[in-house]
């Protein structure tokens, strides 16, 4: 193998490969990457069995060629260069990268013993860029990261007519996110939010969603990447029915978020914070013996009842996020039933629901 590349196009699609392919694998060959480079320019796969990923970049070959290299050194030599130029060669038995003035060379793993990387299953369907990174921001940071429940480490990502619902849950709060797509075939699959993470800090353009039984498959511009799907059922979101909501709350979503990250420097080891709700204002209230007592009104529009649930403030931190620049509508329910935070005018490109469970209100001093 013999080429010549951008360097920042290489770099960049290396980088993306290695943040892309799960690192905690002890296995060098299967934490190897995997260039193949052929007339229509190079290639950079890589496997661990479960997860899989492809790109492409364009190249001047010169020799076409595979080889499996180690795959974090080949990403960081490649980020270190500061020339518009680099030339990938093999030596021997190691692959330099090669610059006017400087010379580094990997060790060749035996691209024989790779197991691949498979095509991706059937087309599904698409969905703008922006769009599914903007509701895999909110939706992702959700499911639970804890391995012992695997269920809830996914996210539902289903079709439903021209509506692509995505969904997640940790038990404790839930986000629902609903954007217009075109459908090529049926898909509800449940899909490991770690992936989904990593996928929303690099897509862009159209992504198209490819699916089968078993796998599901993401690619947008030069950039495949598959994956095992989870197993079992998902708590549905259309089981959270709202028919008890008991009061309404209508604010500006960066006054609250502000307001919450004031009052919750008094909150107990909890972090739990209290929302009474009053005639057309809120007050969030948090006492704890150690760090002392704060409370805060803002104005809002409040109708119906008067439920003044508590909650964890970071949870509340993360449902006011995707509202900032804009008003947040609360549907406050009566017990230990979930709040919903959406928007009071919905756009009719994107649709946002976020549900947080209530805490025990904090101790008062």
């Amino acid at each position: 193998m013999d080429l010549t590349a951008t360097t920042t196009d290489l770099a960049n699609a290396a980088a993306e490969a290695v943040r892309l392919l799960p690192g905690r694998s002890l296995d060098p060959v299967l934490a190897g990457l995997l260039l193949t480079a052929s007339d229509d320019g190079v290639v950079l796969a890589g496997s661990d069995r479960e997860r899989a990923i492809r790109l492409s970049c364009s190249a001047a070959v010169h020799t076409p060629g595979r080889v499996l290299v180690p795959a974090k050194p080949f990403a960081e030599t490649l980020r270190a260069l500061d020339v518009p130029m680099v030339r990938i060669a093999v030596e021997g038995a190691r692959l330099a990268v090669r610059t006017p003035n400087a010379r580094f060379a990997l060790p060749l793993l035996d691209a024989d013993l790779h197991p691949g990387v498979p095509t991706a299953p059937p087309l599904a369907g698409s969905v703008s860029g922006e769009l599914f990174v903007s509701a895999l921001t909110t939706v992702a940071a959700t499911a639970s990261r804890d391995e012992a429940l695997p269920l809830f480490t996914g996210v539902r990502v289903r079709a439903d007519g021209s509506r692509l619902v995505l969904a997640a849950t940790d038990r404790y709060r839930m986000a629902v996110a609903s954007l217009p797509w075109t459908s090529a075939a049926p898909l509800d699959a449940l899909i490991p939010a770690a992936l989904l993470a990593e996928v929303a800090k690099q897509a862009r353009g159209q992504v198209s969603l490819h699916a089968d039984a078993n796998r599901i498959g993401l690619a947008w511009d030069n950039s495949v990447v598959t994956t095992a799907l989870l197993d079992g059922s998902f708590l549905s979101e259309s089981k959270l029915v709202l028919s008890a909501v008991d009061t309404t709350v209508e604010l500006d979503a960066d006054t609250l978020l502000a307001a919450v990250r004031r009052v919750a420097l008094y909150a107990d080891s909890r972090g739990v914070l209290k929302l009474e709700v009053g005639d057309n204002e809120i007050r969030l209230r948090t006492a704890d013996q150690q760090a002392g007592e704060a409370e805060e009104t803002i104005k809002a529009d409040v109708s119906d009842g008067r439920t003044s649930p508590s909650f964890q403030s970071r949870f509340l931190v993360d449902a006011l996020k995707p509202f900032s620049g804009g008003r947040v509508r609360l549907a406050i329910q009566p017990g230990m039933r979930a709040t919903v935070f959406s928007s009071p005018n919905p756009e009719e490109v994107m649709d946002l629901r976020y549900m947080v469970a209530p805490m025990r209100p904090p101790a008062t001093t």
